[in-house]
């Protein structure tokens, strides 16, 4: 990861755990930041791109359809929990790479990510409903995302799944594994346009625990055997390198084929039109002779 993304994660995840334990102490110093208490439901559209081996410069040039369903309680105007169920589809092609041994590498990838995301979200300035004054505020989160992907490739005009076709030498049985997690850091803006409905900007960053959202991680396994266990087309999903005569081969077995010293990363950017239910009240209670 470059060294500009780290240091934007740990400032970002540095001002969200000061803004969280800020948000422990307010409560003790009074004020009735409770007021804001209830349930929000809304539905987001976007975009998400990919970070891996078959987009390793970290270009913004394939953008892939994004949406999803958030449920957000707020404990008070700065505080709440959050859970989203989100789809994202995210791709890569080594067609757009200006790296000289990415493009004889010749690879490329899609894949249809659906995840669920729980996160804790802290607003940087107090937010009221239905207020004149606070109506808007930047915020930030952090959570767990857990997900499943299946990445393809078509060839010679038909879609094959991958992961099937061990296409790094992965024995029957012992492919990776098709649900994995990441961490989630994001900030966004939210801006109420009524007392009920509000519009939320957001963009999330993952970090995933996995190296094969592209099915591309580490070397070029042998033709041979992979020809055997698996099938003829998985030698040709593995090795679509092109041939330059004035150039060593790219696809030798044991050779590189990714770089598996650092996991994929993908990111979303949507807007999420949101309904506030209010605070949720508790019958009042009744004692016996009106006391």
């Amino acid at each position: 990861m470059p060294h500009g993304i780290r240091f934007f994660l740990f400032v970002m995840l540095k001002n969200l755990i000061s803004s969280l334990l800020a948000a422990c102490i307010m409560p003790l110093m009074g004020g009735n930041l409770s007021a804001q208490k209830g349930l929000e439901l809304g539905a987001w559209l976007g975009a998400s791109h990919y970070f891996g081996d078959l987009n390793n410069l970290y270009a913004i040039n394939e953008p892939g359809l994004a949406f999803g369903l958030t449920g957000r309680y707020n404990f008070d105007t700065r505080l709440s929990t959050r859970l989203q169920l989100n789809y994202h589809r995210i791709a890569g092609d080594d067609v757009h790479s200006r790296n000289a041994f990415d493009q004889r590498r010749n690879l490329r990838f899609y894949s249809d990510v659906i995840e669920i995301a729980p996160c804790v979200e802290f607003n940087f300035f107090p937010l009221v409903h239905g207020s004149k004054e606070q109506f808007a505020s930047p915020y930030v989160y952090v959570g767990l995302s857990v997900f499943h992907y299946n990445p393809k490739a078509t060839l010679q005009g038909e879609t094959y799944a991958l992961r099937d076709f061990g296409t790094e030498g992965q024995l029957p049985g012992q492919e990776y594994n098709e649900i994995s997690s990441a961490w989630l850091l994001g900030f966004g803006i939210k801006v109420d346009i009524s007392y009920s409905w509000s519009l939320n900007i957001d963009l999330g960053y993952r970090m995933t625990r996995t190296d094969f959202l592209d099915d591309v991680s580490g070397y070029y396994p042998d033709y041979t055997e992979l020809a055997i266990n698996r099938d003829p087309i998985a030698v040709a999903l593995a090795d679509r390198s092109i041939p330059d005569p004035d150039k060593p081969a790219i696809g030798i077995p044991g050779s590189q084929r990714g770089d598996h010293n650092e996991n994929d990363q993908f990111v979303s950017l949507g807007v999420n039109l949101v309904y506030y239910f209010g605070k949720l009240r508790c019958p009042p209670i009744s004692y016996p002779g009106g006391q």
